[in-house]
């Protein structure tokens, strides 16, 4: 097909909700039943156009066979004129002036000659974002392999890679293509980024990864327009949150580079977008993400560039928030008293925060429960060196989170019930290790969480070596059952 050659779907059947949905989503199996019904093409019509057999049509819409690849998915995208920024792609030969460098596939996210240019460019963020998801909704299975094994950036790589974020952005002269969008298209956009930030929260887990990134893209081919300030302020918020999000997401499925990239591009987001509390949280989860992988020092880091950055605009809760992921690194670093002294910080400021009202809805869910819960895995930490001193502390805080958040909470409940098997463990009192392990088990079945069954994981050596212990072998199996599934 040329570009003068009209497509097969109308512009009404590509503007509903519907078939956008399914696309973000690379669902093809919903894709072609919805253009079969709304578009009126026939199964041959459809595996003509897209250079597949019937059969192969029939396979995808009945969901036996998924759609994975790159190539298939391009021919998908240009036998039915699907535009590219629709499933995620570089706008396709068709669609009018392009650079056919941009179709082949990037570089390793962090490796472009601008990205750590400072001051920091909102241009340069944007097309990060596109350099990004672009290669993220096409990923088959060898490159989802290889970016499971890449490792996170961590020391000076990693600190120095983030200093503009102390820096005001970089001007922009005048962009190319006028935007046409609105706050009211722009209110939806920051409606939807929520509820995907909640999703996530609550269950973990990759479950609604692409449908975030093709949001992402939409935000991005956005924003590579030239929208009023106001638009592209918002926007850019936005697209931190989404990027934030997208990170959680890989992180949650062991992709660590790639969650670091999408926590860098939030950061970015946010800077761009003047939302300094966001982007102080952004760093607060990379600091988490450092934790994590046992670098204590470049978490401290972390947080203390967060509280410079947003030490003149951030609330008593998010306040809160960053005393405890540096009271997390003191333990992790051994420092007891460090630990204390950031812990009594935290609690003091959430006891000075007001109504949820007063600061970012994404804050509000930093209250007394998770206080609670963040403080009893910290003591559990230090009791893995000193059960005696730490170990029954760590169970009550944990008991207090489980108190006020229900198997509601989704990963923290379950991440609750983990702690607090192994705070029983520790302690020596075997018969309720035993029942809490359980608990945990059937709190882990309720999430997706690759964090969750990483704990799980770590409680398992506790029960072995109690095999006369009926309730204990039991528990054991039921770790084993849920790994291997």
């Amino acid at each position: 097909m040329d570009a003068t050659t009209p497509g097969l779907l109308s512009p009404d059947v590509l503007d509903r909700a519907d078939v956008r949905a399914a696309l973000i989503e690379h669902d093809f199996a919903a894709v072609f039943t919805l253009i079969k019904k709304w578009g009126g093409l026939s199964q041959n019509r459809i595996a003509s156009a897209c250079q597949l057999t019937p059969g192969k049509v029939s396979t995808i819409i009945n969901g036996s066979q998924r759609v994975t690849s790159f190539e298939v998915v391009c021919r998908i995208a240009d036998g039915l004129r699907i535009p590219g920024s629709l499933l995620g792609l570089a706008p396709r030969p068709w669609e009018g002036a392009h650079d056919p460098a941009q179709q082949d596939q990037p570089d390793a996210p962090g490796d472009r000659p601008d990205a750590d240019e400072i001051p920091w460019r909102p241009d340069a963020t944007v097309d990060l974002a596109t350099h990004l998801t672009r290669s993220d909704l096409v990923m088959d299975r060898r490159a989802l392999t290889r970016a499971l094994a890449g490792a996170a950036v961590t020391g000076a790589a990693l600190l120095d890679s983030l200093e503009g974020w102390l820096v005001p952005a970089a001007t922009v002269p005048g962009q190319r293509r006028p935007g046409r969008l609105g706050m009211r298209e722009v209110a939806e956009l920051e409606t939807t980024a929520r509820a995907f930030r909640q999703w996530d929260h609550q269950y973990g887990g990759g479950l609604r990864r692409k449908a975030v990134l093709g949001q992402l893209a939409e935000v991005s081919g956005a924003l590579d327009d030239h929208q009023a300030p106001a638009v592209a302020a918002r926007l850019y918020r936005v697209m931190a949150q989404l990027a934030g999000t997208a990170a959680t997401m890989a992180w949650d499925s062991g992709l660590h580079r790639r969650a670091q990239d999408y926590y860098r591009l939030a950061l970015r987001a946010a800077h761009a977008g003047g939302d300094v509390v966001f982007g102080a949280n952004v760093l607060a989860g990379m600091a988490r993400q450092m934790l994590y992988r046992d670098r204590p020092d470049d978490a401290l880091q972390l947080i203390h560039l967060a509280q410079e950055g947003a030490r003149d605009v951030i609330g008593p809760r998010a306040r809160a928030m960053l005393h405890t992921r540096e009271a997390w690194a003191y333990a992790a670093q051994g420092r007891v008293a460090g630990f204390h002294r950031a812990t009594t910080k935290a609690a003091e400021d959430l006891a000075a925060a007001g109504e949820d009202g007063d600061e970012p809805y994404w804050i509000a869910y930093f209250d007394e429960a998770e206080l609670a819960g963040v403080t009893g895995g910290r003591l559990l930490d230090l009791a893995r060196t000193d059960p005696r001193q730490h170990a029954t502390k760590a169970a009550d805080e944990i008991r207090t989170a489980l108190a006020h958040r229900g198997p509601e909470a989704g990963r923290s409940h379950a991440l609750d019930r983990i702690g607090l098997a192994e705070c029983q463990f520790l302690a020596g009192d075997i018969r309720a290790a035993a029942a809490e392990t359980t608990l945990a088990v059937q709190a882990a079945r309720g999430t997706q969480s690759g964090r969750v069954r990483t704990q799980l994981g770590q409680l398992y050596p506790y029960t072995v070596g109690h095999s006369a212990s009926r309730p204990v072998r039991e528990a054991r199996d039921s770790i084993r059952d849920l790994l291997s599934s």
